[in-house]
């Protein structure tokens, strides 16, 4: 069926698609041999940009299948359906939650309603990612299924290449039928946190530091903040409390929704300056400490669904580059000074400190350094001006922009951000596409001819 309502989270783009929706693996092969145009997965459509999106060909939506086969008690190993989501197994793991141990994701993002295909497709990371790297490193294993009609079984030691070009490849490498996942053993579903404000971002530094021993760390930022107080905002570090009686309950439905596309000037440069003043305050002058719910700690804005329409019916970008470690501090300053001087950027603006851990995917987006994430209003060209001067300092830096945050970044930086991407590309299967995929495998000039 072709469809015009399968967006991606920015909504800028509005593509036409052919749709369909397998009930069981077992009929994904028969929707491979007839489709007539290049296919790609689809799963809750979290990615921000197009790289979910498949213009004028089709998408295979996998949320029907969404069953958990197996879950071994003893070992945390869980194996599901690629359609299952992270907030279905939390609400699962809650479930089984015993006085003498817990089980949790051994890494998740920001938002809990990903399906685990996507989650791999994207390889996506968390706040732990300075001590435990990205999902894909507690994949064990994954079954793909290729437009040929094989099945591959494919894990760190067994078909190696499809693995790696598997994880965080954006879901051209086939169709995930099925993983085995690792989760981690903790103490309990509680967490104990501590927000700190603090003042710039050398104070940001000194806050990683000092939280080698917190499992989580993350920072809002005040994206719109200047001179001295440049790069200001509210550190959070967590960890998993001691047993605190029954596990905080697992909320698989929304508190509210965005009833409706909010107006565009409802969200510019004074009400965003004004908000993020009285949010910096909120933190205590003295941190204290507190027990949580994992629920507002890790997934604050799923309390809100549709929270995507506060940015108005023409959407918004979010830009997410990461830089490394040793141009991180002239990077980030001139990152956060080109957004202050366009007085553009919204109040969600997020810095976190990545890890050295390697990703076993060929074109995962994570490196050892900064990252740097927020979202801007569609404005139109002069968003898009500001996003293309973000990207000249990301890619003088020696950084790249995140592919599932992505829909507007040039082939060449694309392709200068991720080099091994002609290695990755001989993996992609010769039925599958994406509008990404298509724009930034785009031939480009370049001084450089990298």
């Amino acid at each position: 069926m072709v469809r015009s309502d399968y967006l991606s989270w920015g909504r800028v783009l509005r593509p036409r698609q052919t749709v369909t929706r397998p009930a069981f693996m077992g009929d994904v092969a028969a929707i491979l041999r007839g489709s007539r145009t290049s296919v790609l997965p689809f799963g809750m459509g979290r990615s921000y940009g197009d790289s979910c999106l498949n213009a004028d060909a089709a998408l295979i939506d996998v949320r029907a299948l969404n069953r958990l086969i197996a879950f071994d008690r003893e070992t945390g190993v869980l194996e599901v359906e690629a359609g299952v989501t992270l907030a279905e197994i939390l609400q699962y793991l809650t479930a089984v939650s015993e006085p003498e141990r817990s089980w949790f994701p051994a890494v998740s993002p920001g938002t809990k309603f990903v399906t685990v295909g996507g989650a791999i497709a994207n390889d996506v990371h968390g706040k732990n990612h300075h001590s435990a790297g990205c999902f894909g490193n507690h994949v064990l294993s994954l079954r793909l299924l290729r437009s040929d009609g094989t099945t591959h079984l494919c894990s760190p030691s067994q078909e190696t290449a499809l693995f790696a070009a598997t994880i965080g490849g954006l879901g051209l490498t086939g169709v995930i039928l099925s993983a085995v996942l690792q989760m981690k053993s903790v103490p309990s579903l509680w967490l104990e946190v501590e927000d700190i404000r603090f003042e710039d971002l050398a104070a940001f530094d000194r806050l990683n530091a000092e939280s080698a021993d917190w499992e989580y760390t993350v920072a809002w930022t005040d994206c719109l903040a200047r001179g001295p107080q440049l790069g200001r905002g509210i550190f959070t570090r967590a960890r998993h409390a001691g047993r605190l009686g029954p596990p905080p309950p697992a909320m698989l439905r929304f508190r509210r929704s965005m009833p409706i596309d909010l107006p565009g000037f409802a969200l510019n440069a004074a009400s965003v300056t004004a908000f993020n003043a009285l949010y910096w305050r909120r933190a205590p002058v003295t941190p204290t400490r507190r027990v949580s719910s994992y629920e507002p700690v890790f997934y604050p804005l799923d309390a809100i669904g549709q929270w995507n329409r506060i940015y108005g019916a023409r959407g918004f970008h979010q830009y997410q580059c990461v830089v490394p470690t040793v141009t991180a501090p002239e990077a980030i300053p001139a990152l956060l000074n080109a957004i202050a001087a366009a007085r553009q950027g919204s109040f969600l603006a997020v810095l976190k400190t990545l890890g050295s851990r390697p990703s076993p995917g060929m074109l995962s987006f994570p490196m050892a350094g900064t990252t740097l994430a927020l979202d801007f209003p569609n404005r139109g060209a002069a968003t898009y001006d500001l996003l293309n001067r973000l990207d000249a300092i990301t890619a003088a830096a020696g950084g790249r922009i995140y592919p599932a945050k992505d829909g507007r970044v040039s082939a060449g930086d694309f392709q200068r951000g991720f080099q091994n991407w002609r290695d990755f590309a001989r993996h992609v299967d010769p039925h599958f596409s994406s509008s990404f995929w298509r724009r930034v495998t785009a031939p480009f000039e370049s001084s450089s001819n990298s």
